[in-house]
């Protein structure tokens, strides 16, 4: 631990360096306010011992320019050394941002429990820092955790619905299209009855990440929508680069040759995809969301009833058409 004495008299400093040495203190010395000053910038010490009345400024002045000094957070006692004995001074010492007041002369015993004192406030200032850090990562974390899918890694339904809200909103006030898709695992439930459900978990794992590596642009996001579903915010986004995206999605899974006896002919695990877009209009949003998933979902029903492992795109009409089919 350093302090920082800024005291006019060499017997003065002698008398505080000789205390703060017998408890392991090291000392910074300087006998005016300047030179105090710039060692405090310089040496950063863990606690000031000031005398009120120095040759250049008073200690309320080199007080105040040391707590204006100080970045938030930051905090270093100060504890004043005077012959003044007033109750108005001792007012002035502390509004000036000192934290304790030893008269002259210096009682050896009395400056050592004071630094003493000063030094286990330290600590456990200190120690509540810590916790505070250690508080607010915890908190950050199960921030993300209450946010993310326990299983796939990808966001949850909550922080769908968030993104839905908070994108329409945008893209409305932006006069932008907004495009949503809505992924599911062909014959899921025959890969659970054939292979377990712990495969099953692998599966599901596997195909959010293939999907979610096609997301290119910061704004877009996937979450999990439930079961063997996931699904797709896509600002900016128009029929045409939807339809793109989704394509890309469906051959990113048949690319994980993940094996299911359950579809035919391909013989892998494959998803369909329905796809829809809109104009959002400023003034709605919650009506208008359910209805754009609903489009969605009932493209989706499309490409599954005209044989899987394609993409359909909703018209505004709700009417879904085939948009691609593999080979």
């Amino acid at each position: 631990m350093k302090a920082l004495v800024i005291e006019d008299t060499q017997t003065g400093l002698a008398l505080v360096k000789q205390c703060l040495a017998r408890i392991n203190i090291a000392s910074v010395l300087a006998t005016d306010g300047v030179s105090g000053l710039e060692k405090f910038r310089d040496h950063k010490p863990d606690m000031v011992i000031l005398d009120i009345v120095l040759p250049d400024m008073d200690g309320f002045e080199v007080a105040r320019r040391i707590r204006a000094s100080e970045k938030a957070g930051e905090w270093t006692p100060i504890l004043f050394l005077t012959g003044l004995t007033g109750e108005q001074d001792l007012e002035r010492a502390i509004a000036a941002g000192g934290d304790d007041y030893l008269i002259k002369p210096i009682s050896e015993i009395v400056l050592t429990a004071k630094v003493r004192a000063m030094q286990r406030i330290l600590q456990m200032r200190q120690s509540l820092v810590v916790m505070a850090r250690k508080l607010d990562s915890a908190n950050r974390e199960l921030t993300r955790l209450s946010a993310v899918d326990g299983l796939t890694g990808v966001a949850n339904r909550r922080q769908l619905e968030l993104m839905l809200d908070r994108e329409w909103r945008r893209c409305a006030r932006a006069r932008q299209s907004m495009a949503v898709l809505i992924a599911d695992v062909d014959s899921f439930k025959l890969y659970n009855d054939y292979y377990g459900h712990l495969a099953g978990d692998e599966c599901l794992k596997a195909v959010a990440q293939a999907l979610l590596r096609q997301l290119r642009r910061p704004s877009d996001f996937l979450a999990r929508y439930g079961g063997e579903e996931f699904a797709a915010v896509l600002p900016n986004t128009d029929t045409e680069g939807v339809a793109r995206l989704a394509e890309a999605m469906c051959q990113a899974v048949r690319d994980l040759s993940m094996p299911h006896l359950g579809t035919e002919p391909s013989g892998s695990v494959t998803v369909s995809i329905g796809v829809a877009a809109a104009l959002p209009q400023p003034g709605t949003s919650s009506q208008a969301i359910k209805a754009l998933l609903a489009r969605a979902d009932t493209a989706l029903y499309s490409a599954k009833r005209l044989g899987r492992d394609q993409v359909a795109i909703a018209e505004v009409d709700d009417a879904a058409k085939l948009v691609g089919q593999a080979g």
